[in-house]
């Protein structure tokens, strides 16, 4: 037995004691004492779980609306877009066709005892040329008088020869689009010749006064439009002139 008892010591030797064992244990209930804390505060504070959607997060008492931005008006009014858009001008201004100045142009033509407006009259509006030039061809053609060709040759040397003499007369100069623009505007009365022509002939004496008539409306309105708008006081027969011998033949065209 003594022999069992030697070889039981010697088989295994260890320096573990009772009080190591208590101490030990100590130790285990201090560590399971601060788990079990330490678990009962995350149970008190749940921490929220990472896949839920931001919505859910938010406390109840939000009342707005989610991923909907408020707009903000004075943006908008002060963007200088928007200010560039509501101080463009209307299409037919940019393209150059003014109804007022139109309209002052044709009343002026009308009334050639009305002064002119030098400012507005001199400007390239072939606007109202172009509609008169088309409404003397088209009275003509229902005379039974094809003339397109004629009127719109006669039209352009016309103007060019105008525009040579003006600026020989003039110290200013003015644009070979004014003086179209003007001598368009005061072909007016002869759209009125032609219109009469549809309906009785002008080749007597009623026509011949009528003619005369016209092609002295039509040349003092063109002579008062272009003193006023070159300031060439004085000098209005002197523009008459040729501007009569242009629509002279016209009056030409109307009559035979």
């Amino acid at each position: 037995m003594s022999n069992l008892a030697q070889f039981d010591s010697d088989f295994y030797q260890s320096n573990f004691t009772i009080d190591n064992q208590e101490h030990s244990g100590d130790d285990s209930n201090a560590y399971g004492n601060l788990y079990e804390s330490r678990k009962q505060q995350a149970g008190e504070q749940p921490q929220p779980a990472s896949f839920l959607p931001s919505e859910m997060l938010m406390s109840p008492g939000y009342a707005g609306q989610f991923f909907q931005p408020a707009s903000n008006s004075d943006y908008y009014s002060q963007s200088p877009y928007i200010d560039s858009f509501d101080e463009e001008p209307p299409l037919l201004e940019e393209l150059g066709i003014h109804f007022d100045h139109i309209w002052q142009k044709t009343w002026t033509v009308l009334n050639p005892m009305k002064p002119a407006d030098g400012s507005i009259m001199n400007e390239t509006d072939l606007t109202g040329p172009i509609l008169f030039c088309v409404a003397l061809g088209a009275t003509l053609l229902l005379a039974g008088k094809v003339q397109f060709g004629y009127v719109y040759g006669m039209s352009a040397i016309g103007c060019l020869v105008i525009h040579a003499l003006l600026n020989l007369m003039s110290s200013s100069g003015v644009s070979y689009g004014c003086v179209a623009s003007v001598l368009g505007y005061c072909l007016l009365p002869m759209v009125i010749l032609s219109g009469c022509a549809m309906f009785f002939s002008l080749q007597g004496t009623f026509g011949t006064v009528s003619s005369l008539v016209i092609i002295g409306w039509c040349s003092l309105s063109a002579s008062k439009i272009f003193i006023a708008a070159l300031h060439m006081e004085g000098q209005q027969l002197l523009v008459a002139y040729p501007c009569a011998l242009l629509y002279g033949l016209f009056a030409l065209l109307t009559i035979f």
